[in-house]
């Protein structure tokens, strides 16, 4: 059995490590200021927001890559307003496979960051403010410190949820090698012709080496931030 990655299966690589990275990327602000919203505030539609938050978790991915494509589509609401104006098209791009890795990560992210969010001691934010802290200041060197751990575990989580994702990303942006295909989609390419089980067996090494690699980085930096905080109290 060959263990020479093929060009294909280096594209693959790449490509999911560049999709898995844009949609934490992307997804940071929006998600750490709608977890920050639901870990903070009551309002009317709350639970609204926190439901459509969390419907990619128990859709099928699939549902999920439609609406994409039914939205952001060429012939789509949003997507055919784009085309037309800016000449702008994300299905069937890699642009849009990050984007359905991200609206299917974009969960994970904000329930670690909504609980990293309800665990800080509300009094220590309370004495930053009667110190002359303003609200944005409170959060920058406050709130957003304390909640480095979840920040830390959201986005591994959403990374490597990105990097598996295969059903929304499949249906929004196909699998096109060398522009849409990444390490799950090959895989699956790879399982589907008869005689390419090494390519297969590869590129699952491939995925497990990535996700422990991320998993193993995410402890270190966790070890860190931990110290960092202890230093700061």
């Amino acid at each position: 059995m060959s263990f020479s990655l093929t060009t294909l299966e280096i594209e693959a690589l790449t490509l999911s490590l560049r999709v898995a990275t844009w949609s934490v990327l992307v997804s940071l602000v929006p998600g750490a200021a709608i977890a920050w919203l639901l870990a903070r505030r009551s309002f009317v539609g709350k639970g609204l927001l926190d439901a459509l938050v969390h419907l990619p978790l128990v859709l099928p991915p699939v549902a999920v890559g439609y609406v994409l494509l039914l939205t952001l589509g060429k012939q789509g609401l949003i997507g055919g307003w784009l085309d037309r104006f800016f000449g702008f098209t994300l299905a069937f791009t890699w642009q849009g496979a990050a984007l359905a890795s991200g609206v299917m990560a974009f969960p994970l992210l904000v329930r670690s960051l909504r609980l990293s969010f309800e665990a800080i001691d509300r009094r220590i934010e309370t004495a930053a403010r009667t110190l002359g802290a303003g609200p944005f200041d409170v959060f920058r060197n406050v709130t957003l410190p304390l909640a480095l751990p979840g920040l830390l575990t959201g986005v591994v989580l959403a990374f490597t949820r990105s990097l598996g994702e295969f059903g929304a990303t499949i249906a929004f942006a196909a699998s096109i090698p060398g522009e849409t295909q990444t390490l799950s989609l090959a895989l699956y390419a790879a399982m589907q012709s008869p005689g390419n089980e090494d390519a297969a067996f590869r590129l699952m090494c491939l995925s497990f080496v990535v996700a422990y690699i991320a998993l193993i980085g995410s402890e270190a930096c966790a070890r860190r931030i931990d110290r960092w905080i202890g230093s700061r109290a």
